[in-house]
């Protein structure tokens, strides 16, 4: 079966929902969310149990209490490191469902074991376990991520992810209170862990038997079980889409920040809040629902398409809240031991929990738009492959985050210090990725001007391909519609733009930022106007989208200019559909020309959120192209 019937053959469906929640009562996303739910809560109450049980309750001279820790999640995340690029391959060659059914008969066995190590004490089953159950995730992180983009479309991808992440970070905080308190139960709490835990696993298989096939998308794949050069390979493979390449490292950055804020809980709420082990568990609780709230607003955010625009929004939050933190953590009221109810009646730490929750509300809104997009812009046939490689990258930033945050407690600095560094650390970051991938930090100005700047209404946006070459073609009405033609498109656009308003100061960088093709008259730059054809060539031979404005330039007046003969040199090279839109309510705005004066002048000549709109119209075949009928369409949607 090729790539794109499989993709057909399990393609997403595409009844209308009114937001994200309603994938819940759909069965190609709620028997999938579930089964990776209790898998996740499953890992956390195990793992959280066994924890506590050889720091409180066993004496173990070959593994004292301080270590305990540190040894249990190293045994957990060294299988990402061993077997990422293997269940990437399996991914991909198999049916996804077929591969969390396994994993989740896996998990059956898992927990089995563990059941008769919790029964007797057996320290070394349970460590067995742990590196067990650390291959389950393993094997699950691939198929988990593969799938959703096989079963929902472009616009329910962000949502998707966002239900996803969240529960996640639910069954994390969940599978660790549940885990704690069992274990605490005199005489029989071992036991009941045991219990608890093979009860989750049978649950999470019997849901995972009404999930729908998701068939593979490279069947004749040959499976390479060397890790190193897999993994190698995988990379050059990610590697080929630079977008894609260096959102996998803004992701694994994303964890390695991430990690260093939950190491160290336990250790700030002991050392720099004086709170005692209640309070250390709602600094978890706080972060877990942050970075829920964080990843459910996404999709309203986005307006449900993949808006990367979001991610600069949550690195700049994440770096504002880190550093604010610090100076939340200073200069508190001595006390030692506080209680939860103590801790919560001091003013001073409700901005400490503040930060922390909006720390982790902007974490989710700058991973959540990473991932989609990454499963967007994925080969199908290597998708599983490049995902299990971003799985190897942040178990690798995650170790370094931990011997990195080591270093620097044992040279001498604080935990507040070590938040304070991050969060700068995080600034130069995610300043350096967005300069080396432009797209974010563009999509990011379009995010802000379509909702802070104006108050931006699409309609028809269905009718943007997210997929293939297209022309697009609109009314010119000011100096930002570039800029918001590309908030309403969930892809990248190449402009071709009058080569003048490149001197504009901002805008002129902006637009060569995103690569704009400027274009100047045929009788004043001859070379300039081949060049720009040619570029434009380019550009749809890559099977991407190009934007122009056909009147050739800003309108003076506010009428809808007649149409320049430029499309038709377009299309005799490359022959794609034209989509048709125009830019309603904007003529008179700050950025347009008025009749009485210039642009950018008299900002708030029409008041602060402006209502604009853009209205998108069917796709025209290239053979029924013509200048004038074009414009009748743009006229049209003028109006509708």
């Amino acid at each position: 079966m090729t790539t794109a019937i499989a993709e057909v053959a399990a393609g997403p469906a595409t009844q209308p929902h009114p937001n994200q929640f309603a994938l819940l009562r759909q069965r190609r996303f709620a028997p999938f969310f579930w089964t990776q739910f209790s898998g996740a809560a499953n890992d956390n109450l195990f793992k959280f149990a066994f924890t506590v049980m050889v720091t409180y309750q066993l004496q173990i001279s070959w593994l004292p209490p301080a270590m305990a820790g540190l040894v249990i999640g190293a045994l957990f995340i060294l299988p990402f490191l061993l077997f990422s690029a293997t269940s990437g391959q399996l991914t991909d060659k198999y049916d996804k469902t077929t591969m969390i059914r396994l994993v989740k008969n896996l998990e059956i066995a898992i927990m089995l074991v563990a059941g008769y190590g919790f029964y007797n004490d057996n320290v070394v089953v349970l460590l067995a376990c742990t590196f067990l159950m650390g291959l389950h995730s393993t094997l699950f992180g691939p198929v988990k991520f593969a799938y959703l983009p096989q079963m929902l479309d472009e616009r329910e991808l962000t949502g998707g992810n966002g239900m996803v992440e969240m529960g996640t970070f639910v069954a994390i905080l969940l599978g660790n209170v549940v885990g704690g308190l069992i274990v605490a139960i005199p005489e029989v709490g071992r036991q009941d862990v045991a219990i608890a835990c093979v009860v989750l696993a049978l649950v999470g298989r019997a849901v995972a038997q009404f999930i729908p096939s998701a068939p593979a998308t490279d069947p004749g794949l040959k499976v390479n079980f060397n890790p190193f050069t897999e993994t190698w390979r995988n990379l050059k493979l990610a590697h080929q889409n630079i977008v894609v390449f260096r959102s996998l490292l803004g992701i694994s950055w994303m964890w390695f920040f991430g990690a260093v804020f939950l190491s160290q809980f336990p250790s700030f709420a002991k050392e720099v809040l004086h709170g005692n082990e209640q309070v250390a568990s709602l600094l978890l609780v706080v972060f877990s629902v942050g970075i829920g709230i964080g990843s459910l607003l996404c999709e309203v955010l986005s307006r449900r398409h993949v808006e990367i625009g979001l991610v600069p929004l949550g690195a700049i939050g994440m770096s504002v809240f880190a550093v604010d933190l610090y100076f939340a953590s200073r200069g508190l009221p001595p006390a030692t031991g506080l209680a939860l109810g103590q801790f919560l009646a001091a003013p001073a730490h409700w901005r400490v929990m503040a930060d922390l929750a909006l720390l982790s509300l902007f974490a989710g809104l700058y991973s959540v738009p990473m991932y989609a997009l990454i499963q967007l812009r994925s080969q199908p046939t290597h998708r599983a492959r490049i995902i299990a490689a971003n799985n190897i990258l942040n178990a690798l930033f995650m170790i370094a985050s931990s011997v990195i945050a080591g270093v620097l407690l044992k040279l001498g600095m604080t935990i507040p210090q070590i938040f304070l560094l991050v969060g700068l650390a995080n600034a130069v970051v995610a300043f350096y990725i967005f300069m080396l991938v432009p797209e974010y930090l563009l999509r990011f100005v379009a995010w802000l001007a379509s909702r802070l700047v104006y108050r931006f209404k699409v309609t028809g946006d269905d009718n943007i391909p997210v997929a293939g070459a297209a022309v697009l073609v609109c009314n010119h009405v000011s100096f930002v519609d570039a800029v918001l033609l590309m908030a309403a498109s969930p892809r990248p656009i190449y402009f071709i733009m009058d080569h003048r308003i490149f001197k504009v100061p901002v805008l002129g960088w902006l637009f060569r930022l995103a690569r704009a093709i400027p274009i100047a008259p045929r009788m004043e730059d001859p070379a300039a106007y081949e060049a720009a054809f040619a570029a434009a060539a380019k550009v749809l031979q890559d099977g991407d989208l190009l934007a122009i404005f056909p009147e050739g330039g800003i309108t003076r007046d506010g009428t809808l200019q007649e149409f320049k003969g430029g499309i038709m040199k377009i299309l005799e090279r490359q022959a794609v559909p034209v989509i048709p839109m125009a830019l309603t309510n904007l003529w008179g705005s700050y950025f347009s020309r008025v009749e009485e004066g210039g642009a950018m002048v008299r900002p708030f000549r029409r008041g602060l959120f402006n209502r604009v709109g853009l209205n998108v119209g069917a796709p025209v075949p290239a053979a029924q192209v013509q200048p004038d009928v074009l414009r009748t369409h743009v006229a049209h949607l003028l109006t509708a």
